[in-house]
């Protein structure tokens, strides 16, 4: 009996405690706003993990805060995850600074953490965002009243707003496996990127490195749509848009990964077009000679200029335009192999 009597107080407690507590709906608010402080003030200004791992001389002041960031992420990633569930009953417009935090959060973990003590949480959370959530009733109605009322929805990837549409594509990049997602989001952010508006989203969220780390031969069925989005960026309609992003891609990481693709041997023509596009741009960039000497990438395109079928025009016609802009071609020499070809 009385070990009984402690467990009967414990269940008139906690049944007390769901029915007089109100829903208070502003707590909701004050947590975006909260959201959207910590995210713009605290973690799109400290270094992502893949920048860390791109610098070698991180700041201090950076450094120091990362593992700090890094173990409150893992903290607070589940339980924002968790709150998705809830996004119908509140205010869409409170949506967005939820999905901004969680992709910052998401941003600063190491990808090791991502795939081991995250891995449950990281794929619970691709999902919801991708395929959306509906929910029927309210939560706090009898169930009797819940299955009555109206289902509610709140969507994410297939939102009609382009922001919060945007940042969850990126959400789905950084955290689903499944190529067919994956496919899915590679072709909304390709239409996104057609607009200014994708654009400027795509440089303010920072996304080459998310596109980065889908750069690999062996998923060649979404390589080439992950060069798709990188193309859209370098396109003249978006000129103020150009320089920023050539900026950001003028880094290790990016020609690390291009000369790992570069090497490989089951490269496609077109994929190869795609990519000698993008560093033709790059070559531009005077600053960048050192970056395609250190990972040997002029001594690939001599070697490919050598050997590459003429007929291939397009890929012939970078590759030319590249060694020039690098100083090592000279443009008699071009003029004349031109002359050959034709």
């Amino acid at each position: 009996m009385k070990e009984g009597k402690p467990v009967k107080q414990e269940k008139v407690m906690a049944t007390s405690r769901t029915t007089v507590l109100p829903l208070n709906s502003q707590v909701y608010e004050l947590l975006t706003y909260l959201m959207d402080w910590i995210s713009d003030q605290h973690l799109s200004k400290i270094k992502t993990q893949e920048e860390r791992e791109d610098s070698h001389k991180p700041r201090v002041t950076q450094s120091s805060k990362n593992p700090c960031t890094q173990e409150k992420c893992m903290k607070v990633l589940p339980i924002a995850a968790e709150q998705l569930k809830w996004m119908p009953y509140v205010n869409p417009k409170l949506h967005m600074p939820v999905i901004r935090f969680i992709y910052w959060s998401i941003r600063q973990l190491d990808t090791d953490i991502q795939h081991t003590t995250m891995r449950s949480t990281m794929r619970r959370l691709g999902e919801d965002i991708f395929k959306g959530i509906v929910s029927k009733g309210n939560p706090h109605s009898s169930s009797e009243q819940s299955t009555e009322s109206k289902s509610k929805s709140a969507a994410f990837f297939k939102s009609f707003c382009m922001p919060l549409r945007f940042l969850s594509t990126l959400i789905v990049l950084k955290t689903v496996k499944q190529v067919d997602y994956l496919a899915q989001a590679f072709e909304s952010l390709r239409i996104d990127l057609k607009t200014d508006e994708g654009k400027a989203l795509f440089l303010e969220y920072q996304c080459v490195p998310v596109i980065l780390s889908h750069l690999k031969v062996s998923s060649t069925s979404l390589l080439s749509s992950a060069l798709d989005g990188l193309l859209q960026m370098t396109m003249e309609s978006g000129k103020c848009s150009l320089q920023p992003f050539l900026e950001a891609c003028s880094n290790e990481s990016f020609f690390r990964t291009c000369s790992v693709l570069l090497r490989s041997s089951k490269l496609d023509v077109a994929v190869l077009e795609k990519l000698c596009v993008i560093l033709q741009k790059l070559s531009r960039i005077k600053s960048n000679k050192k970056l395609f000497e250190l990972f040997g990438l002029h001594r690939m395109f001599q070697e490919l200029r050598r050997t590459i079928d003429p007929g291939h025009t397009f890929l012939c016609i970078n590759l030319n335009s590249i060694l020039l802009n690098l100083e090592f071609l000279r443009s008699d020499s071009l003029d004349s192999s031109l002359s050959t070809s034709h």
